[in-house]
């Protein structure tokens, strides 16, 4: 349910410019579930993965807020925002193994 609620809210309500091309890939909820790590997957370089991350650090509260409206929870979990790297590793084996197959 989070991880559908966080994309609905990234994607369609957060107005944030700093806010690319943003995917929710995997949440991680803590064993008390008042934590929760947020994996999401970012298009572009360096620097706007960096500035999408600030941007979405800065919407914690908006985010929050807002789940606290549309779910149904006795606690909602402090987000924490983390890069997923698995699509950028998935991207450089891919480049590999089509560099081997032309040589």
């Amino acid at each position: 349910m989070l991880l559908e609620e966080i994309s609905k809210l990234i994607q369609h309500d957060l107005k944030d410019p700093r806010v690319g091309f943003v995917t929710v890939t995997r949440i991680e909820l803590s064993d008390n579930l008042k934590n929760a790590k947020v994996f999401v997957s970012i298009m572009g370089s360096d620097e706007q993965k960096e500035n999408s991350i600030e941007g979405l650090n800065s919407a914690k509260g908006f985010i929050r807020s807002s789940l606290g409206k549309n779910l149904y929870l006795k606690h909602i979990p402090e987000l924490h925002f983390k890069l997923d790297k698995a699509a950028d590793h998935v991207e450089k084996i891919t480049k590999i193994i089509s560099g081997w197959k032309h040589e």
